[in-house]
């Protein structure tokens, strides 16, 4: 008997898992990749000795990963090697910087200097969000969305209190805590799951479950060595790659796709998974009448933010940071606001600036330093020579502000990279960088949805649909599709 075939198009996390996990579950798995290379946005690219990771640079949620390799009967430490980073990161405020310990002890005591009491109280904020974390991914992330009856779990619904679902992260977190430093420290993972703290359900305070206590960790070589490691598990899976190979066009038999048209090839399957960006596949590659959004729909959705991102590659060393750098010098209200509120480009913009060559001297050559710098920014901005010049501009006067350095005068390299990149690189949505902002009604089954409702054998996955954005959500959204494409064919043989 034949195996059943699948295409899955795209080779970010969310494809790569659902390639993987199909493979062995034993579909004849074939990746169509748009680019030259896997990872989606998390490729790398490599630059007169200077290696660097092109999006995410925060390693969380170690358990996520290591999750993963498990099911395959392997181990992260297989495929890549893992340190913890100590301090987890620098928090530049306007009277200086300030570093989050790795240790938990020093945490709190870092917490008390800052708010007297405040220590005890990251005891039990952090005891709450520890069972977020525990409930909330393993019986709410772990889930498809495609029923309500998925959460009818007495776990679930006993801890629905527990969860503060109906209450906001703003509110939630001034219970506990009132200086503007702790609260920003706080609320800064939330900046990146699209929406302000206000508008953010409480139980993502799983986040800083997360951050202080699962901690903050690098693969040696950078973040691209996962792909690296989940594009080797997939190849002995026995699942093929064809790069520069991307999907313009489905033909059909009856409701269902029966070939995937690439601009090199045309690809038969019984099943196909989009990993690519939801609103291009579905509003652009398939027929209208298969469509089961509108694009009213899609520009009535709440997105993350998109990214400024500059390449720096310096002929010198850096002083001053530490591999990861938040700088909230600035009003962080006012940022979040024109982000999300009133939409603009930044007035006086909060940054990141990475430095993985500090923990990592291969990225860069000898004596240099590998800079990743990020401004978070509205989705649908378009940006100018003239606007990316102004911000980099700004960037460099704060940071040799707080560092006394000047490093503009050791740029050697340096590349930009804003929305019309991330439109042109994944077809972005609006230039979207991280996805649907996770609000109380874009989550779960209030997402796009992961089985196609007009299509039978098209199924979605990654950002844009459930659980949502971030890696490890990326990386567990390819799971679920692949089971759920399972138990559907169990269904239809049984």
């Amino acid at each position: 008997m034949s195996k059943p075939t699948a295409i899955v198009i795209g080779s970010g996390f969310a494809g790569l898992a659902a390639a993987t996990s199909l493979a062995d579950k034993g579909y004849d798995v074939t990746v169509l990749e748009k680019n030259s290379q896997p990872g989606g946005r998390a490729r790398k690219f490599e630059k007169d000795g200077f290696t660097y990771d092109m999006g995410p640079s925060w390693y969380w949620m170690p358990d996520v990963f290591e999750d993963y390799f498990n099911r395959f009967g392997k181990t992260v430490s297989d495929y890549y090697n893992l340190k913890r980073l100590d301090p987890s990161y620098r928090v530049y405020f306007k009277d200086g910087p300030t570093d989050l310990p790795a240790d938990m002890t020093a945490l709190k005591a870092l917490f008390d200097s800052i708010e007297p009491g405040s220590g005890a109280k990251l005891d039990e904020f952090l005891e709450e969000a520890a069972y977020k974390y525990e409930v909330g991914i393993k019986e709410l992330v772990y889930k498809p969305g495609r029923s309500i009856m998925e959460f009818a779990d007495m776990r679930v619904l006993k801890g629905l209190v527990q969860m503060h679902l109906l209450t906001s992260m703003k509110t939630y977190l001034r219970k506990s805590f009132k200086n503007p430093k702790l609260l920003q420290l706080l609320e800064f993972p939330i900046l990146f799951l699209g929406a302000m703290p206000k508008n953010t359900p409480a139980l993502y305070s799983l986040m800083n479950y997360a951050d202080m206590a699962l901690g903050t960790w690098y693969p040696d070589g950078g973040m691209h060595k996962i792909v690296e490691g989940m594009v080797s598990l997939a190849e002995e899976k026995g699942v093929q790659f064809k790069y520069n190979s991307e999907v313009v066009k489905f033909h059909y038999e009856g409701d269902s796709i029966s070939e995937v048209v690439t601009l090199r090839a045309d690809y038969k399957a019984d099943v196909i998974v989009a990993g690519g960006d939801y609103h291009h596949i579905e509003q652009k590659v398939l027929r209208r009448e298969s469509r089961a959004y509108s694009e009213k729909y899609w520009d009535q959705r709440k997105l993350a933010p998109s990214s400024l991102l500059y390449y720096i590659g310096l002929n010198r060393r850096v002083e001053g940071l530490e591999h990861h750098n938040l700088f909230f010098d600035s009003d962080f209200d006012n940022h979040a606001n024109e982000i999300y509120d009133d939409i603009k480009w930044p007035t006086d913009p909060l940054f990141y600036v990475s430095a993985p060559s500090l923990t990592d001297p291969s990225v860069a050559p000898e004596g240099c330093e590998n800079m990743f710098i990020l401004i978070p920014v509205a989705p649908d901005m378009k940006e100018t020579e003239k606007i990316q010049e102004h911000y980099f501009q700004v960037v460099m006067d704060r940071l040799k502000q707080h560092t006394g350095i000047d490093y503009r005068d050791h740029v050697i390299f340096r590349r930009d990279y804003a929305y019309s990149d991330f439109v042109a690189d994944y077809h972005s949505f609006k230039g979207n960088a991280y996805g649907l902002a996770n609000t109380l009604k874009q989550t779960a089954i209030l997402k796009p949805k992961m089985k196609s409702p007009k299509v039978p054998n098209l199924y979605f996955t990654g950002q844009l649909t459930t659980p949502g954005p971030g890696v490890p959500p990326s990386l567990i959204s390819g799971q679920v599709v692949a089971e759920e494409i399972v138990k559907d064919q169990l269904k239809r043989t049984a």
